[in-house]
């Protein structure tokens, strides 16, 4: 989950999903929750990833205007399409984000070339926003490296990264033991000085890591036996102003 807001203690003005089965989640999220009372709604495509993964986020319309929106292929096979959706503010400002899913490595070889091949194509699509007048850009996800790896430091040539601002030894995500910072958030530089990135940790998302010391992110599925988490990351928080 990545939280955009103008202000805290409000609602997001944009909740993104790096990680949804399908649209049909976050319709019930909407109609099953709380949430039913709000006025969210729903950007999502289907992509052609083998496991059924997709990216998708909710928007709060009573403070941004949706103008367009659309899924943009990557270079990769079988792998999540970037989500771009472009927005007009109460102020007239207009934003643009980009939710990603980079290609994992799982199973991957000592070279592979699918994330920076991912890293070139988001580059391309913010050179074509920024040539069509949209300046204000904010790029998010799971890039599944971290921020002085080789696709995250291509993004970080044009964009800042605002999870930079994390201190060493914390992350998202953990794997063997250790904290890992590979959920990500790019801004262009408009947008950087008056930007912040948190990590959040409420106590419901998290249980003993019984392995390893400290803490873990209690994810939904432990192999095939139910968990009952809610997910294998933790959630950030984005703010802009």
């Amino acid at each position: 989950l990545f939280y955009a807001a103008n202000t805290k203690g409000a609602l997001p003005d944009i909740v993104a999903f790096a990680e949804i089965e399908n649209g049909f989640v976050l319709k019930r999220l909407l109609s099953e929750t709380a949430l039913r009372k709000t006025e969210y709604r729903i950007v999502h495509y289907d992509s052609k990833d083998h496991r059924g993964i997709d990216v998708g986020l909710l928007y709060n319309a009573s403070s941004l205007k949706l103008v367009a929106s659309t899924p943009l292929k990557i270079p990769v096979d079988s792998t999540r399409d970037i989500l771009l959706a472009q927005f007009i503010t109460l102020n007239q400002d207009s934003l643009a984000v980009l939710v990603n899913h980079f290609p994992s490595k799982y199973g991957a070889s000592e070279k592979d070339d699918s994330r920076t091949a991912a890293a070139e194509r988001l580059l391309e699509i913010c050179d074509s926003l920024e040539n069509t007048g949209w300046k204000d850009i904010l790029a998010l996800g799971d890039f599944n490296e971290q921020p002085d790896e080789e696709a995250s430091m291509q993004l970080s040539s044009k964009f800042s990264n605002l999870a930079l601002a994390i201190k060493p030894g914390n992350g998202t995500i953990k794997f063997n033991g250790r904290w890992e910072l590979i959920d990500q958030a790019f801004v262009s530089n408009s947008l950087a000085d008056n930007s912040s990135f948190e990590i959040l940790y409420p106590p419901f998302l998290l249980e003993k890591d019984n392995t390893h010391s400290g803490l873990k992110p209690r994810r939904t599925y432990i192999g095939p036996r139910y968990n009952a988490g809610i997910s294998d990351h933790l959630p950030v928080c984005v703010t802009l102003h």
